[in-house]
């Protein structure tokens, strides 16, 4: 039995400039931090041929091209399984449409366990660009490429997408100060509403391709937002990172009329006067998690509560997609 987890993630800097629309032509940044919260895969072979998928739903097919689940699809063709017999089966901390990257987070886990079960290497850059070329360019969603990258990477990290498709990775340098700092308070609240990211990140990526000058002036100004978050926090300015969260999401919100709704509005105003000092939602937007910077974290996580938000703790995780068993 082949186990890997990989890790989910939070955006601090930067998100939308990683979609192809975008980076393609002037260049992406991101700053992204993988947490210790997972999604599993566990692969092995089983006593009969064919194929056994465990997710959601329950598959028993006999052909590649019979598989519902349109990523392990792909990867098993990738992997040119001329006799399928593989048993796959997935679990996550966290489910999926709640802005924390699972779906990338999957797509790794997934690549790392069967070339581990096929006794095959493959490095940690490799692993990262096969999974944005399943999703992105085999499957055509209309997503970015920081998800798979932070997720076989981990840590906090920086990224630059590159016209030419390259992708320059560099850790984030925060003294331990900050990075105890973001640790204490960063805090997640799930709002209760899933939504798929590519129904939003559709209208973006389609009015990036037409080069709407109000999309490309947005994407522009949270880069350049994104960069000044990398300052701030690598010269532990953090209340000044808590502002720029904010600036951003404003930005963010007039990407898209989905982008937000007016009980998350209340509820993010609800924690700006409760100690945060900026916040937005994790993710594509439209639901999921709200992400605070807090100034005073007892009032808000008091606030969110009376509110009904349920809160995740997370700390950061710094080994990225691993196999933890086999």
């Amino acid at each position: 039995m082949i186990i890997t987890r990989s890790p989910l993630r939070i955006t601090l800097g930067g998100g939308g400039t990683d979609l192809p629309s975008y980076y393609r032509e002037y260049g992406g940044f991101v700053i992204a931090a993988a947490i210790n919260k997972y999604v599993y895969v566990t692969v092995i072979r089983p006593f009969t041929p064919g194929i056994f998928l465990k997710y959601s739903e329950l598959e028993h097919v006999e052909q590649i091209e019979e598989v519902r689940h349109r990523i392990i699809r792909e990867a098993l063709r990738i992997l040119e399984f001329k006799t399928p017999q593989v048993e796959i089966t997935t679990l996550a901390d966290i489910p999926a449409g709640t802005g924390l990257g699972s779906s990338g987070s999957f797509t790794t886990a997934l690549l790392k366990a069967l070339f581990t079960h096929r006794h095959r290497l493959i490095l940690v850059t490799d692993l990262a660009e096969l999974a944005s070329e399943i999703e992105i360019n085999r499957l055509h969603e209309p997503i970015g490429k920081q998800d798979q990258y932070i997720a076989a990477y981990g840590g906090i990290t920086c990224f630059c997408f590159n016209p030419d498709e390259t992708v320059d990775a560099r850790p984030l340098n925060l003294c331990m100060d900050a990075l105890y700092d973001l640790e204490d308070n960063l805090l997640l609240f799930f709002t209760g509403f899933t939504r798929s990211a590519g129904s939003i990140l559709k209208d973006q990526d389609s009015r990036t391709q037409k080069a709407e000058a109000h999309m490309i002036d947005n994407l522009h100004y949270v880069k350049e937002l994104g960069l000044r978050q990398q300052r701030a926090l690598e010269e532990c300015k953090m209340s000044l990172f808590g502002e720029l969260m904010h600036e951003h999401w404003e930005h963010k919100k007039k990407r898209s009329a989905g982008m937000s709704n007016p009980q998350i509005d209340e509820w993010y105003e609800l924690g700006r006067k409760n100690g945060a000092i900026g916040g937005k939602l994790v993710g594509a937007g439209g639901g999921g998690f709200l992400m605070f910077y807090a100034q005073d974290r007892s009032k808000l996580r008091q606030a969110m509560a009376k509110a009904g938000l349920e809160e995740v703790r997370f700390g950061f995780d710094f080994e990225g997609t691993k196999v933890i068993y086999g």
